[in-house]
């Protein structure tokens, strides 16, 4: 199968690029390499994908005339690609311009493939809103303007099923964490604090936030899951993630104890647009794409930890 992927250079992106190319697809990544967080560390994510075999190509979405730069017969589009987080330094043009703006004129350029199979939007579990323990049904109540233009973009994508245009699907993302995860998430600041004998800034309130901490190998295995299912996906919203919660002091605590070290708190004012819980539902994931997450937090967060050890050598 010829695919491609938006965002692989990304945490989640490069991810799934690798885990395409591994299982012997064509890929094509495409990145813009912005500098929302360090491009050396996406540069060092490319360079592994193409030694992987992904034919990687710097393009920005927002951008028109896809068609320049890309070839026109993709089996699969995965598209990753998204201005991500709740950054006060994120203004509502950047989430409009590459969550919203990106993602139509993506969509237009899918529409003009004869044999596109499905085009799979990533989605996050930040559209459902500030509480979230919901199945698929639930509607739609983003605090953020991540979330409200994510959920602009999803719905964009879900039109195109809707108008017979193509096969398309949404996978809303719980909480993922990993190797390859953004310098500003939970678990890289965590682990970079206790590596360095630095302070972790924690926002005020956020210790007893509850998560359904996803590791990114139980991800990726949801995400491919969708190859060869296409009939039973289209114009499915599915939840991805682990079905179960811990604080975020849970955490805190899991990273300590694997580094045998104890970090410290540098609190910070709470910050606009963070969720109180996010707990996964999985079961429509279970039914359509046979999805059963299995790493635990302690091998995660150990996995995490050995990719931060190395990459402090690397660059």
């Amino acid at each position: 199968m010829k695919i491609l992927v938006t965002g692989a250079a990304g945490f989640i992106g490069s991810h799934l690029a690798e885990r395409l190319a591994k299982m012997e697809h064509t890929v094509v990544g495409l990145d813009n390499f912005n500098s929302y967080y360090s491009p050396t560390l996406k540069r060092e994510n490319a360079r592994v994908l193409k030694d992987a075999g992904v034919k990687m190509v710097e393009r920005d979405l927002s951008l028109p005339d896809l068609v320049m730069s890309l070839p026109v017969d993709f089996d699969y589009i995965f598209h990753c690609a998204a201005q991500p987080g709740i950054a006060a330094t994120s203004s509502f043009d950047s989430y409009l311009k590459n969550n919203v703006i990106a993602t139509e004129n993506l969509v237009d350029f899918a529409q003009q493939f004869l044999n596109l199979e499905l085009f799979v939007n990533i989605g996050t579990s930040s559209i459902y809103g500030k509480d979230v323990s919901c199945n698929e049904e639930k509607i739609a109540q983003p605090i953020s303007n991540y979330g409200v233009t994510k959920l602009a973009a999803e719905q964009l994508v879900l039109a195109g099923s809707r108008a017979k245009e193509f096969k398309a699907c949404s996978l809303r993302l719980y909480s993922v964490y990993g190797s390859r995860e953004r310098p500003d998430k939970l678990f890289t600041k965590l682990i970079h604090c206790g590596l360095k004998n630095e302070p972790f800034p924690l926002f005020e309130g956020s210790l007893s936030h509850k998560r359904s901490f996803t590791h990114i190998n139980d991800i990726i295995d949801g995400i491919v899951a969708c190859i060869g299912k296409e009939a039973k996906c289209d114009g499915q919203i599915i939840n991805l993630g682990i079905d179960r919660e811990y604080t975020t002091k849970e955490g805190i605590d899991a990273v300590e104890r694997l580094l045998n070290t104890t970090i410290d708190i540098k609190k910070l004012p709470a910050r606009s647009g963070d969720q109180d819980r996010t707990l996964a539902v999985i079961d429509k994931a279970r039914k359509l794409l046979g999805y059963n997450p299995i790493v635990t937090l302690e091998k995660g967060v150990q996995e995490q930890i050995l990719w931060a050890k190395s990459l402090l050598k690397t660059l």
